[in-house]
């Protein structure tokens, strides 16, 4: 099996996800990103490599930061240790200082004993399949082993959150004066950047599940659970709430009456005022193929045009990358704002979401009734073939649904990534032709791909 997944390398810290692994991708990923011409420039100058290393509060991210620094200062790296930091943070500082790479320790949205390394080139941009196929082959392979005065050091990164604050606040148009924030910090990274940006950016912010404590990231708080932010912001009166995941490169809200805006709507919002101002490129939007039908019938009635790519935030991000757009992402609330950030952004897209209830001086729940979200049904069903998911019987049986639902929904298969299964998604105008399609889906597939 490969190392790296969809995002990096990620397991059971000291299961898989062990020190000795972390410090020997560490020195594979000084092999090949060392390489290069703007690498070999600086080395003929006489100048170390330099990264940026930033770990989410779990407790495992103590022992795997240190593997990674060590493997980094080990190949002759300098390494600017950047503490607790939002994944965003760490991708927007390697560009800041024009760092040659960088390293997150993070398991993002997935609970406390589970850890993850993601690693950035320069500009703080994710690495395409290959480099990382060239960083699992360089772990058996020779190491960079400088002695003496050329080996790297590791130094604290002491204004580190401070410059992407501030960073942060040049991004917004206006400011958020005048509401009322409830944040949701997940007991993640971003604990302490999110809270401070918000209120120097104006709002009233309350904050809960900012406590961390290595162990109780994402455990009943944050963007996958919304229970509580919804119960607080109604509580307390707020104007709305944020909700971040582990390490803060997701974006989920409640409105003042604590309901959920997911990521396809605030895409959508973020969309229509983009456009109104001048800022969305080609006024597209790009969208993962599970985006809600609601969110393509609302671009297309203020003219933004759509483009769907496979499910992840990083097939978004080359989408957007290869067309020079300026707005995507996923309905988990990954959303990627490109003149600000190289990747998702939970606290940026959070703070553009509540400046545009600012500047158009409207509630949540009335900007977000620009798009009717369409009722969804997705059924995962277990131990089929999925490489048979194209098979006569299902597409006759795809084939039936659509033309039952017409312009008023859509049908999707998918096999999944990394399970024996089949995910099939069903959206049409009422839950119950949701439901009803769906389950007859899946029936077919069982029935016609079963193990």
């Amino acid at each position: 099996m490969a190392l790296f997944g969809t995002d990096g390398v990620r397991g059971l810290a000291n299961g898989p996800l062990t020190a000795e692994l972390a410090l020997t991708l560490a020195q594979a990923t000084a092999v090949v990103l060392g390489q290069g011409r703007i690498a070999e420039a600086r080395k003929a100058a006489g100048k170390r490599l330099t990264a940026v290393v930033a770990r989410d509060p779990r407790i495992s991210g103590h022992f795997l930061s240190a593997a990674v620094e060590a493997g980094l200062a080990s190949s002759g790296v300098d390494v600017l240790d950047a503490g607790t930091l939002p994944t965003p943070a760490a991708a927007f500082l390697i560009s800041d200082i024009d760092a040659d790479f960088g390293v997150m320790i993070s398991a993002s949205h997935n609970p406390a004993p589970d850890n993850g390394i993601k690693i950035f080139a320069r500009g703080g941009v994710k690495l395409p399949d290959e480099v990382e196929q060239r960083i699992e082959q360089a772990m058996t392979g020779p190491k960079l082993q400088p002695t003496g005065a050329d080996v790297g050091r590791v130094r604290r990164f002491a204004d580190a959150e401070d410059r992407y604050v501030m960073h942060l606040l040049a991004s917004l148009p206006n400011r958020l004066n005048g509401l009322h924030v409830v944040l949701d910090c997940a007991h993640g990274a971003a604990s302490g950047a999110s809270p401070e940006a918000f209120r120097n950016a104006g709002a009233k912010v309350t904050v809960i599940g900012a406590d961390p404590d290595g162990i109780n990231i994402n455990d009943g708080v944050g963007s996958t659970h919304l229970e509580k932010l919804s119960a607080e912001v109604v509580r307390v009166g707020a104007d709305v709430g944020i909700a971040h995941d582990g390490d803060a490169d997701r974006c989920l809200a409640v409105d003042a009456e604590g309901n959920v805006i997911d990521g396809d709507q605030i895409m959508a919002i973020l969309a229509v005022s983009m456009k109104e101002r001048g800022r969305l490129a080609d006024d597209t939007l790009v969208a993962t193929v599970m985006s809600n039908l609601g969110l393509h019938v609302a671009m297309r009635e203020h003219g933004i045009a759509v483009r769907q790519t496979a499910v992840g935030d990083r097939y978004v991000l080359e989408d957007m990358n290869s067309g020079g757009y300026s707005l995507g992402g996923e309905q988990s609330g990954h959303v990627i704002m490109s003149d600000f950030a190289t990747t998702g952004d939970g606290v940026l897209t959070g703070l553009h979401l509540v400046a545009e209830m600012a500047r158009t001086r409207k509630t949540l729940a009335e900007l977000a009734s620009v798009m009717t979200v369409y009722p969804q049904v997705l059924i995962n069903v277990t131990d089929v073939d999925k490489t048979r998911v194209a098979d006569a019987a299902v597409a006759a049986a795809v084939l039936a649904c659509e033309e039952m639902l017409g312009d008023t929904g859509r049908v999707l298969l998918r096999a999944s990534g990394t399970e024996s299964l089949v995910r099939v998604m069903v959206e049409a105008a009422d839950r119950e032709t949701a439901q009803s399609c769906a389950e007859r889906l899946a029936a077919v597939v069982k029935e016609n791909l079963s193990l």
